[in-house]
């Protein structure tokens, strides 16, 4: 099979834990690309900050972002614009989901949050991403790309057991960390929106390589022709797709091996 595109997830995948790129992975993406192998990142981060990684590898590449609610060309043009309708964004603002959850909110290419917590200016201070400070209650009446919650592991598998039930028949609901329970409009994901991008670019899932490292993945990672689970994956993930081949971890440069054995190059 030749493969004619590659798309990545972010956090813990094509970042390391710094938040970092490494150079030798920046390095086999060039190579790759060389090769006229396109390559995609799709996270659930918001637009400008993913945009900042795109570029700093030189790519003109598609984005797919917020978990597939937004979808961007090389020319930074929105593709794919999916909000959750008002009705329910307010449904999720006024949900009791108890003192110690983070609740956050993306509209368009801003993010919006009730206060500080530890991390979250580390986890974008590479991009330069930054949040606003706000009452979330003002914004029960907005459509919303996102809507997620932050806590501890345990409050947050709490918490998606008893939201699932009130939620899950009228928003895609998944989680991109132990610590992350995220909601977009139903039928919103990256698979989802890669089959769009795919459409345009005219390449078959089946030529395409994807990676990824958990739940907001899984999808994705079952609509391309190989698959890969990081390493440093969640153990939900690596459960769920048990076929699925697990690479080295996001610290120890998983992708780039793999992307040079799969493309046989030299260094």
């Amino acid at each position: 099979m030749k493969y004619k595109l590659v798309v990545c997830d972010m956090d813990g995948t094509l970042l390391t834990s710094s938040h970092k790129i490494s150079e030798y992975t920046a390095n086999i993406i060039k190579q790759i690309e060389d090769k006229n192998v396109k390559f995609i990142i799709a996270t659930g981060r918001p637009y400008l900050d993913a945009r900042y990684y795109r570029d700093s590898l030189n790519l003109k590449s598609y984005l797919i972002t917020s978990n597939g609610a937004r979808a961007h060309d090389e020319d930074n043009n929105p593709t794919v614009v999916e909000n959750i309708p008002k009705e329910l964004v307010k449904r999720l603002l006024t949900y009791n989901v108890g003192k110690d959850i983070h609740r956050n909110i993306y509209l368009n290419d801003d993010w919006i949050i009730e206060y500080e917590i530890e991390g979250l200016i580390e986890f974008h201070k590479e991009s330069g991403y930054r949040f606003n400070i706000d009452d979330l209650n003002k914004y029960e009446n907005e459509e919303a790309a996102k809507v997620f919650f932050l806590g501890k592991d345990k409050e947050i598998e709490n918490l998606e057991k008893n939201m699932e039930k009130e939620f899950q028949n009228d928003l895609s609901i998944t989680v991109s960390s132990s610590f992350c329970l995220e909601f977009m409009k139903k039928g919103v994901n990256k698979a989802e929106t890669l089959k769009k991008v795919l459409k345009i670019l005219n390449i078959e899932p089946e030529e395409v390589i994807a990676f990824g490292d958990s739940m907001n993945d899984y999808e994705m990672l079952s609509l391309v022709g190989k698959p890969f689970v990081m390493g440093n994956a969640n153990q939900r993930l690596i459960d769920a797709l048990p076929n699925v081949e697990v690479v080295g971890n996001n610290n120890e440069d998983g992708i780039g091996k793999k992307l040079i054995e799969i493309f046989n190059i030299i260094l």
